[in-house]
C-alpha cells in the first residue's frame, strides 16, 4: 500500500493515495563501486539483487530530449536574427510579427495533432517525424530567398518544435524507471535552455557574417534535426505503446533492456492490466473526447494538466525569453548594453535547470512547483516595484533648454514636437539628451551614438558632459529590473519551467494520454501565442508595471491553484499515478474490474 498503508488518508492535496490494489514499487537508488558516480537500480525478485539501471536509458532519454534542445534554439535564435532579417527583406511591422510568432501557431495545430500521431504509429516514428520536419524547416529557413518562403520555413519549424513538445514527455516517461523518472523528464526543459544559450552564442558569432549571417543561425537549427534523426534508429518503441499493439515479447525484450536485466514480469503485468482497461474503455473520434469528458478521474486531472501549463505560460516566462532586450531597453538601458545583459537572464535559467534536475526526486513535484510559483511572484514584483518607481520618477524634457543648430538657429524637429522623454525615444527620428535629471531635450537622431544637431551632436566640443538615450529613457532604477528579472528566471527554471511537462506526461491513464498531452501542450502553445502577440500592447495600455503586477496576481492564483489540487507524483508508477485523481467509488471498481481479471486468467489455466 503506498503513503503509509492507510488507504483512505488524504495527502496534502486532498486527493485520496491510492489502494492495496497497488503493486509496490521496488526500485531504489543506490551507489555503484564500479561507476565513478551514483546509479539507479531495480530489484530482481528471484535473486534478491540489485542491478544497476544501464546507461542506455540515459542515451535514450538525451537523444528524445534533443527536440527540446531544438525549441530553445528557435526561441533563442529568432530574437537575434530578425535584426538582419528585417532590413534584409524591408519587413513591415506586421511581416515581422509574423516571422517571429509563426512557429508558436504551428507548434500549437501540430500539438493537437501529436495525440493521434502517437497513439497510431508509435511514439518512436512521431519523435523521428519531429526531427525530419524540423530539419526541412532548418533548411528551408536557412535558403530562404524571399520573404514568404522564410516564413514557409518558420512554420514548417513550428509543426516540428509541436509534435516533439507532445511526444518527447511521454515516450521518456513511459521509458524511465519510476524513481529517476522526474530527473530524465526534466531533461527536456533543461535542453530547451541549453538550446537558448547555444542560439545566443551562435546568432552574436554569425552577426559579424554580413549580409547573410541570419541563414546561418537559422540553417543550423537543421543539424540537431539530423542528429536525433539517426540517433532514434537505433532507439526502441516505448513498451507501454507496443503492449497495446499486443507485441508482449516484444516489450518484455526492451523493457529487461531498459531496467538493466532485472525480472520485469510484475511491471510487464502492470502494464498489460493497465493497456486491457484501456482497450476496454477505448472509443474513435468524437466519441474519445467524450469518454475523456465523462470520466471524472481523467476530467480532472486535465484540469490540472491544463492549468499547470496555463499558469507557466501566464507568469509571463516569455515576456522574458522574446522580449528580454526590449524589456531592458524599457527599464532605461542603452541599446548597446541590453544586447549582451539579455545573457544574464538567459545564463542563469540554464544554470538553475540542474536545481530542478536534482530536487525533483528529492522533495518532489509538487512542493518544487509551489516553491518555484513563489519565488517567480517575488521576481514579477521586483520588476513591478522598478518599472513604477521609474515611472514615478521620469525623464523630463526642459523647457529652459535652448537648442540650436550649427547656424545657431532653434531646433524644430523633434524639439518642439514632443512633450516628454517617452513620447520622444519612440519616435525613431529623434533621441533624448541630457546631461542631468531636469536638463534633457528632444533632438533628432543622427543613429544611437548622435543627434545630428544640438548638444548631442558629434561635432560638439562638450561631447562627453552630455549623454544620448536612443530608444530608451535613463532612469535610476534600471537595476531594479535587472534583478527582478534575475530573480524571476532564477526560480522559474528549477520547477515552474519542467514540472508542468513532467507532471503532464505522468498524470493520464494510458487509453487517454496521448489526447490529453496535446490538449495540454496545445494549452502551452495557445498561451505562448497570446502573450506574445499582446505584450507590447499590454505595456502601451495599462503600462509597463500593470503589466507585471498583473501577471504576479495571475501567479498568485497559480500557487492556490496548485496547493488544492496538485497530487504528488513522485516515486509512483504511471499506473499509481492514474489512481491519485479517483474517488473511493472508481478505486472500489477499480479492484473490483482486476479481481475478475484475476479470476478470469486463473480459470484459464
Amino acid at each position: 500500500v503506498v503513503d503509509g498503508g492507510n488507504p483512505t488518508k488524504p495527502d496534502h492535496s486532498g486527493i485520496i493515495p491510492p489502494v492495496d490494489i497497488v503493486l509496490p514499487d521496488k526500485r531504489a537508488p543506490h551507489h555503484n563501486k564500479d561507476y565513478p558516480e551514483p546509479l539507479y537500480a531495480t530489484v530482481d525478485e528471484k535473486s534478491g539483487k540489485e542491478m544497476a539501471t544501464p546507461r542506455f536509458v540515459y542515451v535514450l532519454s538525451s537523444l528524445a530530449t534533443i527536440g527540446g534542445f531544438l525549441f530553445g534554439y528557435d526561441i533563442g535564435i529568432v530574437a537575434g536574427s530578425m535584426l538582419f532579417i528585417q532590413p534584409y527583406f524591408e519587413l513591415s511591422t506586421l511581416w515581422q510579427e509574423a516571422i517571429v510568432s509563426g512557429t508558436v501557431g504551428a507548434a500549437a495545430v501540430a500539438a493537437l495533432m501529436a495525440g493521434w500521431l502517437t497513439d497510431r504509429v508509435g511514439r518512436k516514428p512521431t519523435v523521428m517525424v519531429s526531427s525530419v520536419v524540423f530539419t526541412i524547416g532548418g533548411i528551408l529557413m536557412g535558403a530562404a530567398p524571399t520573404k514568404e518562403i522564410l516564413l514557409l520555413g518558420r512554420i514548417v519549424s513550428g509543426l516540428g518544435v509541436g509534435l516533439a513538445s507532445v511526444v518527447v514527455p511521454v515516450y521518456v516517461a513511459e521509458a524511465s524507471p519510476p524513481h529517476i523518472r522526474g530527473r530524465l523528464v526534466s531533461l527536456h526543459q533543461l535542453l530547451i535552455n541549453t538550446g537558448i544559450i547555444v542560439s545566443s552564442l551562435l546568432a552574436g558569432g554569425f552577426s559579424y557574417v554580413v549580409p547573410d549571417g541570419w541563414r546561418y543561425m537559422l540553417g543550423m537549427a537543421a543539424v540537431p534535426g539530423v542528429v536525433q534523426f539517426l540517433g532514434f534508429l537505433f532507439m526502441p518503441e516505448s513498451p507501454r505503446w507496443l503492449v497495446g499493439k499486443g507485441k508482449m515479447e516484444d516489450a518484455r525484450a526492451i523493457l529487461l533492456r531498459m531496467r538493466g536485466g532485472a525480472d520485469v514480469e510484475e511491471e510487464l503485468e502492470e502494464i498489460r492490466m493497465t493497456v486491457l482497461e484501456a482497450e476496454k474503455d477505448s472509443a474513435e473520434g468524437i466519441q474519445h473526447i467524450i469518454k475523456i469528458l465523462r470520466s471524472r478521474h481523467v476530467r480532472r486531472a486535465l484540469l490540472v494538466g491544463c492549468g499547470l501549463l496555463f499558469f507557466q505560460q501566464w507568469c509571463g516566462i516569455n515576456t522574458v525569453i522574446y522580449y528580454s532586450g526590449s524589456v531592458l531597453k524599457m527599464a532605461g538601458f542603452p541599446v548597446k548594453y541590453a544586447i549582451w545583459l539579455v545573457t544574464v537572464p538567459n545564463l542563469i535559467n540554464f544554470l538553475a535547470s540542474f536545481i530542478g534536475i536534482y530536487l525533483v526526486e528529492k522533495i518532489g513535484r509538487r512542493y518544487l512547483l509551489i516553491g518555484s510559483l513563489a519565488g517567480t511572484i517575488v521576481g514579477l514584483v521586483i520588476l513591478a516595484v522598478g518599472f513604477q518607481l521609474a515611472a514615478s520618477n521620469p525623464a523630463t524634457l526642459s523647457s529652459s533648454v535652448v537648442e540650436t543648430d550649427h547656424s545657431g538657429n532653434l531646433i524644430s524637429t523633434c524639439f518642439r514636437k514632443h512633450t516628454s522623454c517617452e513620447s520622444c525615444v519612440k519616435d525613431n527620428s529623434c533621441g533624448f539628451c541630457y546631461s542631468g535629471k531636469d536638463d534633457g531635450s528632444c533632438l533628432p537622431s543622427d543613429n544611437s551614438v548622435h543627434s545630428t544637431e544640438g548638444r548631442c551632436n558629434m561635432s560638439s566640443s562638450s561631447e562627453l558632459e552630455f549623454k544620448w538615450a536612443y530608444e530608451f529613457c535613463p532612469s535610476d532604477y534600471t537595476w531594479i529590473a535587472l534583478i527582478g528579472m534575475a530573480v524571476f528566471v532564477f526560480a522559474f527554471a528549477p520547477g515552474l519551467g519542467p514540472m508542468p511537462w513532467t507532471i503532464n506526461s505522468e498524470i493520464y491513464p494510458l487509453w487517454a494520454r496521448s489526447t490529453c498531452n496535446s490538449v495540454a501542450a496545445c494549452t502551452a502553445w495557445v498561451c505562448n501565442l497570446v502573450i506574445s502577440f499582446t505584450f507590447l500592447t499590454m505595456t502601451e495600455t495599462v503600462t509597463t508595471h500593470g503589466t507585471f503586477w498583473l501577471f504576479a496576481a495571475i501567479t498568485v492564483l497559480g500557487v492556490l491553484f496548485m496547493v488544492l489540487l496538485l497530487p504528488e507524483t513522485k516515486d509512483k508508477t504511471l499506473e499509481q499515478v492514474e489512481q491519485l485523481f479517483m474517488n473511493k467509488a472508481e478505486l472500489s471498481a477499480l479492484a473490483q474490474a482486476r479481481m475478475q481479471q484475476e479470476d478470469g486468467k486463473d480459470d484459464e489455466v
